[in-house]
């Protein structure tokens, strides 16, 4: 019996170390890069949503709230990688049954590059997961795992792709009872006959009918035209009508590419889609952000009614960290395919240091995720040593740019195609520590600023200026935060961090 309900969410925090709100741009629930979220009401416990984290480690960021408007992140499912994987972590999927939560996910496999559907346990919500490999590998490609329990029988169903002569599919394997393998072979619920694209399935029954509901056209990025869409059977495995007045929820207002959601019940009685969508405003910058929409039912029998903007939250934050904590907080990420980070924290200092992976000319990035294209950043810079220490806007390891402090200098650098560059350069007047800010403006460029001893900002200003546009990758926006770059035995240390977003 699955008495875990389905449920919803709604802001993401970055964090719990001194953070104070800001004024709202929009009305997202889930602020910053936050895809394919999931969600689960805990009776006596709240709510948990749980999200894709790309290439960022660790992995799959959970968040918890008590009355679905203030959120916390309180966990990853995984801190390290699972040993199949190698990157693409997506689309993780909640379901509680056997005394256990259960998350299914997308990842790349290790051996071939592909990506497909693993499964992991853990008698907590936010913590504990153990791995159980993969579990789908049908195919080219297999993603976006999503349980249905249909009286008492369990399905997974899932996109498949690259199939043979044949255009995407929504397709449904038999699960076993305890959940850990498939039965039998595949079959088809739904195909994409229009060849626009179809992924991230929720089903539902309704009075006497199966909606399956999904999301159309591409996803991520600057051309993303991702749109909502149903069709409905009689029975479980179909066949399945399209709705004749799709799309039920695309483009509207601040909000873009709408897409890839769960649905959720109350105990008021309402039904929810949490999803995600790009902002018009700070676009692919800010990433796909969570968004709560209402399900009704306006005729019984009839089709469903999806309405955005279901709760208002604030959706901007800001950061002030003096690293005061035991442990960093849990908002910092990093890109875990290219550096391994060394962090140690306490005393009110941050120390990061690390293992680059050859041919990476960036260095280590501690990030996290910006919920604006307008904002400031700062550090202090408190040794000295021959390695670069300071800020980072970092998309990928060959694509970033920074300031920083190297040996008795401040620099302004650039690493674009994997090529790195010293745009600007000055001499520190002293060995005192270094301020260092990074000032993001709306129109996609940057400047930077250094003091010592609380004088007067500087700007340290390249000739040709900071064009910031070519840091955004495909599924994910680019981060800000502390940044590293030495040889083995170096470190960097801090001694504090703040995010002011405008």
């Amino acid at each position: 019996m699955k008495y875990i309900i389905k449920s919803l969410v709604v802001i993401a925090l970055l964090g719990f170390t001194n953070i104070k709100a800001a004024k709202a741009q929009s009305n997202a629930l889930i602020a910053g890069d936050f895809a394919d979220p999931s969600i689960i009401r805990v009776p006596g416990k709240g709510y948990y949503a749980v999200g894709t984290s790309s290439e960022w480690a660790p992995h799959f960021p959970v968040y918890k709230s008590s009355d679905l408007k203030i959120w916390k992140q309180t966990g990853y499912v995984f801190d390290k990688a699972p040993e199949w994987t190698s990157g693409s972590f997506w689309a993780p999927e909640y379901y509680f049954m056997n005394g256990q939560y259960y998350i299914y996910y997308t990842a790349r496999r290790k051996s071939d590059g592909v990506s497909y559907i693993g499964v992991a346990t853990s008698k907590f919500p936010d913590k504990g997961f153990q791995d159980h490999g993969v579990i789908i590998n049908h195919g080219k490609e297999a993603i976006d795992g999503f349980v249905f329990n249909d009286n008492g029988q369990l399905y997974i169903t899932f996109k498949a792709y690259g199939l043979e002569n044949r255009p995407i599919e929504i397709l449904g394997y038999k699960l076993s009872a305890d959940g850990m393998k498939v039965i039998g072979e595949p079959f088809s619920l739904l195909k994409d006959d229009e060849r626009q694209g179809m992924e991230g399935q929720s089903i539902l029954k309704k009075d006497g009918f199966y909606y399956l509901f999904y999301s159309a056209g591409n996803c991520c990025g600057g051309g993303c035209s991702y749109n909502v869409r149903v069709a409905r059977s009689k029975t479980f495995k179909g066949p399945y009508v399209k709705y004749d007045k799709n799309p039920l929820l695309r483009a509207e207002g601040e909000w873009k590419c709408t897409g890839h959601g769960t649905f959720v019940n109350t105990p008021e009685g309402k039904t929810y889609y949490l999803h995600h969508a790009y902002s018009n405003t700070n676009d692919v910058f800010t990433g796909r952000q969570g968004m709560l929409a209402e399900l009704t039912w306006p005729v019984k029998g009839g089709w469903p009614v999806l309405k955005g903007s279901a709760i208002e939250s604030n959706d901007n934050t800001n950061i002030t960290d003096q690293f005061k904590a035991a442990k960093p907080a849990l908002y910092w990420q990093w890109d875990f395919r290219n550096s391994t980070p060394v962090i140690k924290q306490g005393g009110g200092k941050l120390s990061l240091s690390g293992t680059i992976k050859e041919g990476n000319t960036t260095g280590v990035a501690l990030t996290v995720r910006p919920v604006s294209d307008n904002f400031e950043v700062t550090t202090t810079v408190t040794n000295s040593n021959s390695a670069l220490k300071g800020l980072v806007f970092y998309g990928d390891a060959k694509a970033a740019a920074g300031i920083g402090v190297e040996g008795k200098e401040v620099q302004l650098w650039i690493v674009k195609d994997n090529k790195r560059e010293v745009l600007a350069q000055k001499a520190l007047d002293s060995a005192a520590p270094v301020e260092l800010k990074l000032s993001m403006r709306p129109d996609r460029t940057c400047k930077v600023f250094y003091r010592q001893d609380k004088n007067d900002w500087k700007e340290l200003a390249a000739d040709r200026g900071l064009d910031i546009g070519f840091l955004p990758q495909w599924d994910r926006s680019p981060r800000i935060g502390l940044h590293f770059k030495g040889e083995t035995g170096a470190v960097a240390e801090f001694s504090s961090f703040t995010l002011t977003n405008k």
